[in-house]
Parts: C-alpha cells; sequence; structure tokens
C-alpha cells in the first residue's frame, strides 16, 4: 500500500513539474544587446585643444537615447588618427549610470576589395548593358575568389572579367564606412544620456606665423601674429570651442606618430583688429582661447589672428663672428672671408606695446622700398618667448659690409700658455656710417694683452667689439691674446 502511494505521488510529481528543475530565463539578459548608433547629428557641443607637437584633445558631447540594462553603442565621426588607447567616455548627468563593459575600435574601413572579400563564396548581382541590344540585364552570379580580381560562377558556368558592374544586397555587419568606437556598455537611466568621449588624436597641429614690418630707418616695426591650423586627424569639428597650447609638451614617441606637414605661405599685408585669442600661464605652458567658435574642417588649413601691434621699438645690428678653432691655428695662415651677419632684436616688453608670451613660430620680415611697395627682406625662426624676453632674427648676411680676418702671430710662451695675434678687417661700402659688433668666442683661461679698439667680457669666453665704420671706409681691428689651456 505504502509503495504504491510513493508511485501515486512521483507520478503527480512529473505530471506537475514539481521537483523538476526551474527552466532557464530568457529575456534581455540573453538576448543580443541593442545596437544604438550615434553620428555628428546627436552632437550638442564640441571642444579641441590643439597641441603645437601635431596632437590634439578632442571632447565630443552627444544627446543619445539608450535603453535600460545592456547595448552596443557605435560612436560615430571620430577622428580616424584617434589613439585609441586614450578615449575616455562618461555621463554628464550621472557618472554612475553609464558603466563601459567593453571599448573596441572598428577601422577595418569600407572599399571595394574588402568588400569583395567579404562576398567570397555569397550571391551577387552583374549589371550589365548589352552594347547590341541596348538591353539591360541583371545576372545573378556567385562570387568564386578575388585573387587578383573577382571570379564569378554564372549557373553552370565559371567567368571573370566580366564586364558588369556588382551590386551588392547590403553593407557586412563587420566592415564599417568611417572609424567607430564601439562600446559595450550598462545604461540605468531612463531618460535621454548625455554623455562626453574624451580622446586624443594626431594629425593636427598649430603653429604661430609672425609679420614684422619695419620702418624706414630701421628702428620701429609692426608685428601681427598668425594662428596657423592643420587638420589631418580625419575628422571634422563643427563650431568647436578652440584652445592652443604652446609649450613643449613631451610625448612617447613610437612607430604610429605623424610627422606635421608645415604649410609655407607667405604673408605681407594683415588685417589689425582686436585680439581673438585670450592668453593666459597654464600648468607650465601658455594656453590660449579662441573667444568665439570655429569650425575645422577636415584637410582645412585655417588662419586667426593672435596678435597685432604697431609702433614697436627696434635694434638692427650688424654682427661678425668668430669661431674658436681660429685660437688653435699655429701655422698663422690666413683665414678666409667671412659674412657679416644681419639681425633685428626685439625686446617683448609692456613699454614695447607687447609684453605677451609669443609662442614658437617664423617671423617674416618685410620693408616698403622706395616705391612703397613692400618687399620680403628675410625670415627666421623663435622658440617659445615669455614676456620681458628677447627676440632675435637673422634677417640673413650684409651686401655692402664686408669683413676678412688674417692671423698675424701664434707662439707658445710656456707648456700651457699661448699668444696669438689677429686683424680683422672691416670694409663699408654703404651711404651711412655703420656699426659693426665683432664678438670673439676665445676658449681657455684668456686675457686680452693689446688692442686697437675697446672690447666688453660679455661671458667667460666671449669678447666683443663694437666697431664704428665711416660710409666709404674700412677699419682694421687688431689684437692679441694670451690663453691658458
Amino acid at each position: 500500500m505504502r509503495k504504491r502511494y510513493y508511485y501515486i505521488v512521483l507520478v503527480v510529481m512529473l505530471l506537475t513539474g514539481i521537483g523538476r528543475s526551474a527552466p532557464a530565463v530568457t529575456g534581455k539578459g540573453d538576448e543580443e544587446p541593442a545596437v544604438i548608433s550615434t553620428t555628428l547629428q546627436h552632437q550638442s557641443g564640441v571642444a579641441v585643444t590643439i597641441y603645437n607637437v601635431n596632437l590634439g584633445l578632442v571632447k565630443d558631447q552627444r544627446e543619445i537615447r539608450l535603453p535600460r540594462g545592456t547595448a552596443e553603442l557605435r560612436f560615430m565621426d571620430v577622428a580616424s588618427k584617434i589613439i585609441p588607447t586614450s578615449v575616455h567616455i562618461r555621463s554628464l548627468i550621472d557618472h554612475k549610470s553609464l558603466q563601459v563593459l567593453e571599448q573596441n575600435y572598428e577601422y577595418d574601413l569600407l572599399n571595394p576589395k574588402k568588400l569583395l572579400d567579404k562576398y567570397v563564396g555569397k550571391e551577387v548581382k552583374l549589371y550589365y548593358r548589352n552594347p547590341y541590344t541596348e538591353r539591360e540585364e541583371i545576372v545573378a552570379a556567385i562570387l568564386l575568389s578575388n585573387n587578383g580580381g573577382p571570379i564569378f560562377k554564372i549557373g553552370d558556368e565559371i567567368t571573370f572579367g566580366h564586364p558588369g558592374r556588382i551590386i551588392f544586397p547590403k553593407v557586412p555587419d563587420n566592415l564599417i564606412s568611417k572609424p567607430t568606437l564601439v562600446w559595450l556598455v550598462e545604461n540605468s537611466l531612463s531618460k535621454t544620456q548625455k554623455i562626453e568621449t574624451l580622446y586624443l588624436t594626431n594629425g593636427i597641429n598649430w603653429r604661430a606665423d609672425y609679420v614684422v614690418t619695419l620702418n624706414e630707418k630701421d628702428d620701429r616695426a609692426d608685428l601681427s601674429g598668425w594662428v596657423t591650423i592643420n587638420n589631418n586627424s580625419g575628422a571634422m569639428y563643427k563650431n568647436a570651442k578652440l584652445k592652443l597650447v604652446a609649450g613643449d609638451v613631451n610625448r612617447v614617441k613610437d612607430e604610429y606618430e605623424y610627422k606635421d606637414k608645415m604649410l609655407r605661405a607667405e604673408m605681407a599685408e594683415v588685417a589689425k583688429g582686436r585680439p581673438q585669442f585670450k592668453e593666459e600661464a597654464f600648468f607650465e605652458y601658455h594656453i590660449y582661447t579662441l573667444q568665439r567658435p570655429a569650425t575645422i574642417k577636415q584637410n582645412q588649413t585655417k588662419q586667426i589672428g593672435l596678435v597685432s601691434v604697431d609702433n614697436i621699438p627696434v635694434k638692427k645690428e650688424l654682427i661678425y663672428y668668430g669661431s674658436r678653432y681660429y685660437y688653435r691655428n699655429r701655422h698663422g695662415q690666413p683665414i678666409s672671408n667671412q659674412k657679416i651677419g644681419v639681425f633685428v632684436e626685439i625686446e617683448n616688453k609692456k613699454e614695447n606695446n607687447l609684453g605677451v608670451a609669443l609662442p614658437k613660430g617664423t617671423i617674416r620680415v618685410y620693408k616698403h622700398d622706395k616705391e612703397g611697395s613692400l618687399q620680403f627682406i628675410g625670415e627666421d625662426s623663435i622658440d617659445h618667448t615669455p614676456k620681458d624676453e628677447k627676440v632675435r632674427i637673422k634677417l640673413g648676411d650684409a651686401f655692402d659690409v664686408v669683413g676678412s680676418r688674417r692671423q698675424t702671430d701664434w707662439k707658445k710662451v710656456a707648456y700651457d700658455t699661448y699668444e696669438a695675434s689677429f686683424e680683422i678687417s672691416l670694409r663699408n661700402h654703404k651711404k651711412e656710417d655703420v656699426v659693426v659688433k665683432v664678438v670673439e668666442p676665445i676658449p681657455g683661461d684668456w686675457k686680452i694683452i693689446r688692442s686697437s679698439h675697446n672690447y666688453t667680457k660679455t661671458e667667460a669666453f666671449t669678447a666683443e667689439f663694437n666697431i664704428g665704420v665711416p660710409k666709404g671706409k674700412e677699419v682694421r681691428l687688431t689684437y692679441r691674446v694670451r690663453m691658458r689651456f
């Protein structure tokens, strides 16, 4: 009786499912996550900080409707030269509401060869216009191979070199038309998310270009500065908040670093107006913020005014440089003629209408000729120059002021002491008097024991002579120096 009872209970349990394992719950957690794509249409703001080391920092804000739970978010329209390891995403509404479970950077971009490769073994259509009947024909074919060209199977026959245009039914899921960031995210917000994606990209750079216009006497000048931005990052930044960082930012160099393509643009006449950038110190650098939004298109070179000042005092110098090896020449042989360099010096001070941080760049100098036409007279590059420092620009070499030198004596006085004598000839063929600064880099422990002109010991190993040379005249500088090595 008891056995029969247990048998009846077991049958009831089997029929009702009692004691059986519960079936797996199938729901959103076991389904493929929803795929959400976002483009520039969802962009609510963008900010770009450009460093003058071919690097940009992009902050891209977008408003996206995400389902609650797990979803695949495809973040499109990013720079093609993005540095994937620099990417960071966050919610601007509640940072705890969005969690990134996985991040990928998809760059298997769509092109004809890759599209054909993805359809090997699949059916495509061949569109063909018969030149004899002028009828349009569409033929179904199987793409057998794409090695060296597509090979098709049409019906029971195999062919290649088909003149028809290939029609594909759709773009394969694993091919994309543009670089895309893909995240697997966990979202707990029921309303529209506002997210910000931050990343670094190569291929975007800026530099400063300056134009200096000298007056007739070469003692005053107007200066205008421009910012030149080159965008080859593979993305457009529309109505961006633009900032520029000037300074020597250290970067880890690797095989993916891109070389900057510098643009050589001659700017003679420049517009003058209010400064468009606000400059301020930032860490050990300087940052320049554009006071209006700007659109930076892909493959675009954009120029924006940086600084514009008039009537700056300048100092023009003619400098004749020597060399250290002259003072070890024991043979007394004449040294070939040297050119005299032409320099312009500007003091970056507030009392000179400047006193601002000048980013490194190229300075081009112009001057009006007798007919009033502006002519280019030279250019030079400058490093980052803070206020109250000097900017020295080499314009070239003098034409009508020449110099030559010869060593007139060399003698060993003791085992470590030597004496040498020099004669420097300066000839002025101009119609006005000039002053030539002679800079002599003398090595060792030295002392000038005889000189035809006064000198100044400006540094431990440098003597300077300021020599006035009347028009059409020649002046000879002679001196004897004792050196201990």
